[in-house]
């Protein structure tokens, strides 16, 4: 699918970003969107070796769309139309091309993440992906499930870095299943190391002992894949509010004794002016409910980074409205929705498309180098909840608010990116 278009925006400044530079668009105090409060950009952290090597800006791009399982192909349809949009105000083209990951690859190719879609994606200027998984492939054996493509995907792209905003917003502020004064204000970043731990670990395996089965992983890190996520997450913090707290289980843990020494060691030799804490991972799952506000920036391993960026993440009341990126050092991010594939709705229309559609805007921030355009689509986000228009997820009772399904907040969405004034200011 080609979008073409129409001139419409001045020459934006052109920015190589870093992984953590990009990452201070969610934590800066002067707002110019509720998703993205600043576009400003300061340099890179010092001794910083890790950056997104965005491509520069060009009139024609190619994206990687993967719509996945479930709710996957209608949030992408809703997605293409904003993107569409865009594309013709705003005079530049993207080319998508699709390919398959999760249970449709197994279905068509037996295989979770064929190698055809991975030299695709690594071709590609950036991936959008949509949200793999379902119940029909649960009992499937673990190669051939969908989630072990997404953890090929990360691993054979260099993925090592996911970051996920959690910001509540006051216009939503009442779908959360807290109290308005527990979540009110609230503003967090994830930094989730992706790459690493007992997802990836080896040995690992399921086999007979004395007579019974016996399943078993490995938790490990290197020194070096935890120096390179300190590093993304310190200068994420001395951007935003200048705390970063380390999660891990170092009372129990080698393996996170060993990250609290390597964290500790970069945030004090790099980032001085960072305010350095740690927590217990059982803690921080407490924590993050009982006093969210405390915390601005989380840095942690894989395993205790995917269970409590999601439990963050329903902070803001609703899954359907967080974008989230995974970055390598070189080549290609992957842009995603934090929900999964919900495929109890799947095919009525009930699907919020608002994650993905920001998830594009990450995209185009990150790895497109369009920074104006980004905030386009962002403002048209906000237009769209500032109108009153809601999917099913964050409808409240007796909220004066449209409920529309998936397809008709796409629509939506794209028109106000036709239509909306947003002031550029980069």
């Amino acid at each position: 699918i080609r979008f073409k278009s129409q001139p419409y925006p001045p020459n934006s400044t052109t920015m190589k970003l870093s992984v953590a530079t990009s990452a201070v668009l969610f934590g800066l105090s002067q707002s110019t969107s509720a998703f993205a409060p600043s576009t400003s950009f300061a340099p890179a952290a010092r001794g910083a070796t890790t950056s997104l090597n965005a491509v520069s800006k060009k009139d024609s791009y190619t994206v990687t769309l993967l719509p996945g399982d479930g709710i996957g192909p209608e949030i992408t349809a809703a997605t293409k139309s904003v993107l569409e949009a865009l594309c013709e105000r705003c005079g530049f083209q993207i080319e998508l091309k699709e390919a398959l990951i999760g249970g449709s690859a197994i279905d068509a190719k037996n295989d979770p993440f064929p190698d055809e879609s991975l030299e695709q994606c690594r071709s590609s200027d950036s991936v959008l992906l949509a949200c793999i998984g379902g119940y029909k492939w649960d009992n499937n054996p673990r190669e051939l499930r969908p989630e072990t493509g997404l953890l090929k995907m990360r691993k054979e792209m260099g993925l090592f870095a996911n970051l996920r905003p959690a910001k509540v917003l006051d216009l939503l502020i009442d779908a959360s299943t807290l109290k308005r004064e527990v979540v009110e204000g609230v503003d967090v970043m994830c930094v989730r190391e992706l790459t690493g731990d007992v997802y990836f670990g080896t040995p690992k395996g399921i086999e007979e002992r004395n007579g019974e089965r016996v399943g078993y992983n490995n938790m490990i890190y290197s020194e070096h894949e935890i120096d390179r996520i300190a590093r993304v997450a310190g200068d994420v913090a001395s951007k935003r509010g200048g705390k970063l707290c380390s999660v891990d289980k170092a009372n129990v843990l080698d393996v996170s004794q060993l990250w609290r020494e390597v964290v500790t060691g970069v945030i004090e030799k790099e980032f001085p002016e960072v305010e350095l804490s740690h927590m217990y991972v059982d803690n921080a799952a407490m924590q993050l409910i009982r006093w969210p506000k405390q915390f601005d920036t989380i840095v942690c391993g894989n395993i205790f980074g995917d269970i409590l960026s999601d439990e963050a993440s329903m902070l803001v009341g609703s899954l359907g409205m967080l974008p989230s990126a995974s970055l390598g050092e070189e080549g290609p991010g992957v842009f995603e929705p934090c929900h999964g594939s919900a495929p109890d709705i799947a095919g009525e229309d009930k699907a919020n498309p608002l994650a993905m559609i920001l998830s594009a805007a990450m995209m185009l921030k990150y790895d497109l180098e369009r920074p104006e355009e980004s905030l386009l689509l962002e403002k048209a986000v906000e237009a769209a909840l500032d109108a009153k228009i809601r999917t099913p997820d964050i409808k409240q009772e007796g909220d004066g608010c449209e409920l529309v399904g998936c397809k008709e907040m796409g629509e939506r969405v794209a028109e106000l990116v036709k239509t909306i004034d947003v002031p550029i200011s980069v």
